[in-house]
Formats: structure tokens, sequence, C-alpha cells
């Protein structure tokens, strides 16, 4: 009986240090998204409430310790974003900050979370070079980067033989990560850019971009942008027949949300890459059906995303026993991705989740069932071919 007493003891001495790392007696998650610009539809409150769903499914604590969250809209402004995730990280205790919207944001909250020795996941910022050149330690991209997308789309329209492109690009980091993969996958298989033209963030017209790109006569109009940049250049061209005709439009990014605001008859016949696809089975229609409840709405990849990403980091901390934001990392690292949004999904050594993304394209109005019955599914593109590979990285994490 002694004996059996005094292990008892020592297993819990042992286990008592584990409970003992969560700082500050509280998991603080900080929600930072855009919640009143041209991303708020596709990330914004619809990102917070994932967020607030995953911890409420959790069941509020972690490590016997309650899961805080906060939230704020950085503007669409790197320096504004910065210093909300330096006051959250100084002086209110964030342990983690998620989301972004924008890439540019991420980068610069990226630098202050590796100074802070904090964490990071990324959902709905998408530049490649994230997990590429900027990559860390420190930080994941859970949902999806520009070269998935762009790879993924890209290869399907030049197999249709859509040879030459024109590019219109949102002039800032996710747009130029955006273009350029997307160029890659081009120039690899065979087709060229015959011209191509930037914009400003959250442009209104575009006419002047579109009638340059139409002139062009190149098969593919790739779109670059997302959000309100995205429905507004859709409909523009539209008004100027393309799509109707040879000229096809291909939009890199482009989230439920978007097809909602931009409408069937402008978007139908869009071939578009997405890391979610709500009718893909019971799991991924009880979650959209859970989430519909909440928010009235069906989730964006990144929402759904969001929730994945939150969910994974809290049995990371379980697991680990500590909310070091290194060492939660580290942990989801080394655990199995198996749920409702990544299958047999991997988090690479870079900090990018491998895992399955899928074509799909937009259904015409007849085609369609109701309501934010928007997209059809064409093909699994299985995450070794969706992403890039890890030899061909920029990363110095994956040069070891």
């Amino acid at each position: 009986m002694r004996s059996a007493a005094c292990a008892a003891f020592v297993g819990l001495f042992l286990s008592a240090p584990a409970r003992a790392q969560i700082s500050d007696d509280s998991v603080k998650i900080g929600v930072l998204t855009d919640q009143t610009g041209l991303y708020a539809d596709a990330a914004g409150p619809g990102a917070v409430e994932a967020v607030r769903m995953a911890i409420s499914d959790f069941g509020g604590k972690v490590g016997g310790k309650p899961i805080v969250m906060v939230d704020a809209d950085h503007q669409n402004k790197a320096d504004v974003g910065a210093a909300i995730a330096r006051r959250w990280y100084e002086q209110e205790n964030v342990d983690v900050i998620v989301d972004f919207a924008n890439s540019a944001v991420a980068f610069a909250v990226m630098e202050l979370t590796k100074q802070k020795n904090k964490a990071m996941l990324i959902s709905s910022a998408g530049s490649s070079d994230l997990t590429g050149k900027g990559c860390s330690l420190n930080s994941v991209q859970w949902t999806y980067n520009t070269y998935a997308l762009a790879n993924s789309t890209a290869r399907a329209l030049v197999k249709e033989g859509a040879k030459d492109w024109y590019f219109i690009t949102v002039d800032y980091a996710f747009g130029h990560a955006l273009r350029n993969d997307a160029v890659r996958t081009v120039e690899k298989l065979g087709g060229r850019v015959v011209g191509e033209v930037r914009h400003p963030l959250n442009s209104m017209d575009f006419s002047s971009y579109i009638l340059q790109a139409q002139t062009s006569k190149a098969d593919v109009i790739a779109l670059a942008n997302t959000g309100g940049d995205l429905a507004n250049s859709i409909r523009q061209a539209q008004e100027f027949g393309i799509g109707k005709g040879k000229q096809k439009l291909a939009a890199f990014l482009m989230q439920t949300s978007d097809i909602h605001a931009i409408g069937l008859q402008a978007a139908q016949g869009l071939q578009l890459t997405t890391a979610f696809y709500w009718d893909l089975d019971d799991k991924t229609r009880d979650f959209t059906a859970r989430y519909f409840a909440r928010t009235k709405k069906r989730p964006t990849m990144v929402q759904a995303g969001l929730y994945s990403a939150v969910t994974n980091y809290l049995k990371a901390i379980d697991k680990s026993g500590t909310d070091d934001g290194p060492k939660v990392i580290a942990q989801m690292k080394t655990m199995p991705i198996d749920d409702f949004f990544a299958r047999n999904a991997t988090l690479r050594e870079d900090g990018q989740l491998i895992h399955d993304m899928y074509l799909v394209q937009v259904k015409t109005p007849a085609e369609s069932k109701g309501a934010w019955d928007y997209e059809k599914l064409i093909q699994v593109i299985p995450g070794k071919e969706a992403f890039i590979a890890a030899e061909d990285s920029a990363c110095p994490l994956l040069k070891k």
C-alpha cells in the first residue's frame, strides 16, 4: 500500500509542473482580423464566431485553466495590426494571435511574435512567403496559401487549353504572391503571360484594367485579388461581356461569401480552388449546419479552417501541458491532424498544413437548390500535389 501511495504521489508531483506551465492562469486567444473592410465577409466577425465556437466545443477550459478570447479590427493596416499585437502581448497576456485576413498585417505581427516568443495561427492571410522564406517556429499557416490556390486553378485551366494569360493583381504582398505562384505554374506547363496590370487595394473602378485585359486577346484574364476587389472586378468584367466568349475569367481566391455577394448570374461557371467544401460528407455538413445556426451564413474556407486550427492548438496545449508558443507549435507538428476540415493532414516543419484542396465550379442559377448552394465539386486535389514540395520551398527550416 505504501508503494502504491508513493507512486500516486510521485505521479501527482510530476504532473503538477505541466499544469503550472499555463501562464497567467488562462489561455488567451486574440482574433486579429478585418472586421469592417473588404475581407470582413470572408473572415471578419464570422472568424470571431468560429473561434468562439471552437472554445465552446472544447469545453471552455484547457489544462484546467479558462480559455479567454479578445478580438480587434486591424483595418487592413500593418501598423495598426502590429500595435494591437504589441499591446496584446505586452499588456494583456495574449498567448496566440489568430486569423489575420491580410498578409501585410501577418508579416508585421510575425516579427513581433518571434520577439515575444508567442504563437500565431494564420488562416486567412495567404502569401506563400509566410511559410516560405518568412517561415517561423512560432507560426502555422493552416487553411491555404497562394501557391496551393494558384497552382491548382492554373493547372486545371492550362490543361483545358488556356495558354495566354493576362493578370489583374492587387498591389500588395498577397496579390504579388498569388500572381507569382500562378505565373510559375502557367509557364511550367507551357503557357505564357501576355500582359498584366496592378490595382490599389479596395478599388471600385476596374473598367480600364478590364478593357486592357480584353484587348490583349488572352485566353484567361486572371484575377489575383479577393474580397470586395474580386467582386467588383467580376461584376464589371461581366458588363464587358467577358466569360461569354472565348476569354475566361480565373478567380484564384474566391470564397462562398464572394459568390454570395456577386450572385450566381455573374459568377456562374467560374472554376476555383478552395480548402473547404461544405457538402463533402456528413462531417462537413454537420459543422456547416452548426455554424449556420449561429451566423445565418455558410462558413467560408478560412472560417472553417480557423475553427480547426484553434481546436488543434488547444489539443496541443492539453497534450504538452504548456502554452509556451514555440513548444505548442512543436507539439502540433507531432500530432495527427484529422477532422472535418483536414483529413489525414500533416503539419510540416515550415508551419504549412498539408491537406487536400478542392477544385469546384460555381453553379448556374438553375443548378442551385437555394441560398448558399453555390458550388459543385469537380476534383479533390491531394495535399502533396496542391502545396509546394518541401525540397522546392524557400523555408530555411526545411534545409536542415
